[in-house]
């Protein structure tokens, strides 16, 4: 039988659930029956040296690479190559992004200028998947000739900021949008009921065995893990919707209450420096530390005594199911997909969105050993890999 060509579109493997939930399923793919092209807009990413063989990673063009420089560079050599149009898109792609002030929006905007850069992929494919909302959808949109089209939803559509007149264009192009969540579901068919019937449920791939196996390995900073302190891991992009201030100023309130505590946040992001800068204003630098990507988390969430989500919203956070599958005491605050991964009280406790209520529940934990075992037992009888859900993907391919 003829291999199915099938594309990828994602805007890089930097650290991230999409980027990590494309990885596991990139590695779970039949490689006998799909031929697989990536596209990355930017080619680098903790993420890039796991990508299976199989996977041929695509060259940009000249324009692209150009349009990808810094705005100086990028605006001198598209005036040295008379590329009079690109420098000014380049120009107004900066201009843009600096002006809107949600990010959101701005990468939703400043597409119309991005898209001048990139030239029509030569190959046709059978299948082209954009696998992160908005840049990733466009592109398979505009840029790619297929026979069917997909885009991938990974947040909480309500939540995400984005302008959904600026998405109906792209969304009713697509013949499935594929989202992770029941939640994340319900929030696209009631942004945009004219293409419900659209929309499927694939969660994101994960693998007990895999997990478990890496989180076996030895860590370099094996000195960072205090016995005689509470050790709380983090795994999260530092941006707002993430709610780490939150989890810094509840640091603060369980020092001031007695409790020693050892927080380690592993992920990067826009708000590293205003992180920091609080870190340091409020006195907890050395409880709170921000560790960085580490491209293997899973020996630092093995080693913690709780894990927690403190996030505003979320699509459905892969870190959490892989603090599950180590069977880590979790806490989450109430976003709205919370209840899709964690039942309050058994497996896992959802707490309120403030620095108060992640502080009673971390007590909670910290003091209620009978509480915190239950739910450590409660998870070790789950079955938790998800490897079974690329064949929802093969139905719709």
């Amino acid at each position: 039988m003829k291999k199915k060509n099938l594309l990828f579109v994602m805007p890089s493997l930097s650290a991230g659930g999409g980027e990590k939930s494309l990885v596991n399923l990139l590695s779970h793919l039949n490689y006998e029956e799909y031929n697989v092209d990536l596209f990355l807009f930017s080619k680098n990413g903790v993420f890039l040296n796991l990508l299976p063989i199989e996977v041929n990673l695509l060259e940009s063009k000249k324009n692209h690479i150009v349009f990808s420089n810094s705005l100086k560079n990028s605006v001198t050599n598209f005036l040295k190559m008379g590329q009079y149009k690109l420098a000014y898109s380049r120009l107004m792609f900066t201009l843009l992004n600096r002006v809107i002030k949600s990010p959101a929006i701005s990468e939703q905007y400043t597409w119309k200028y991005q898209s001048k850069s990139i030239d029509m992929l030569d190959k046709e494919y059978d299948i082209a998947i954009g696998y992160l909302e908005k840049s990733s959808i466009y592109f398979v949109v505009d840029k790619v000739k297929s026979k069917k089209k997909i885009g991938w939803v990974h947040t909480n559509y309500t939540n995400s900021g984005m302008d959904y007149k600026f998405d109906n264009f792209y969304f009713n192009k697509l013949d499935h949008i594929i989202t992770v969540s029941q939640e994340c579901a319900n929030a696209l068919k009631i942004t945009f009921p004219h293409i419900k019937n659209k929309v499927r449920v694939i969660y994101n791939i994960v693998s007990p065995n895999i997990i478990e196996s890496l989180s076996n390995e030895e860590i370099q900073d094996n000195h960072l893990f205090n016995k005689n302190c509470t050790n709380i891991v983090t795994v999260a992009r530092l941006s707002n919707e993430k709610g780490l201030d939150l989890a810094i100023r509840s640091c603060k309130l369980l020092i001031e209450k007695g409790y020693h505590i050892k927080w380690y946040v592993l992920g990067d992001g826009n708000e590293r420096e205003k992180l920091a800068s609080l870190i340091n204003n409020i006195g907890v630098k050395n409880h709170f530390i921000l560790l960085g990507i580490k491209s293997n988390p899973y020996p630092y969430i093995k080693k913690s005594d709780i894990y927690v989500q403190p996030s505003r919203y979320e699509g459905k956070s892969i870190a959490i199911d892989e603090a599950k599958i180590l069977g880590k005491p979790i806490i989450l605050t109430n976003f709205k997909t919370a209840k899709d991964q964690i039942y309050n009280g058994i497996n896992g406790l959802i707490v309120g969105l403030s620095e108060e209520e992640i502080t009673l529940g971390i007590e909670e934990l910290i003091q209620n050993e009978n509480c915190k075992n239950n739910l450590v037992t409660n998870l070790r009888k789950e079955k938790l890999g998800t490897e079974e859900e690329i064949n929802k993907l093969y139905e719709i391919f």
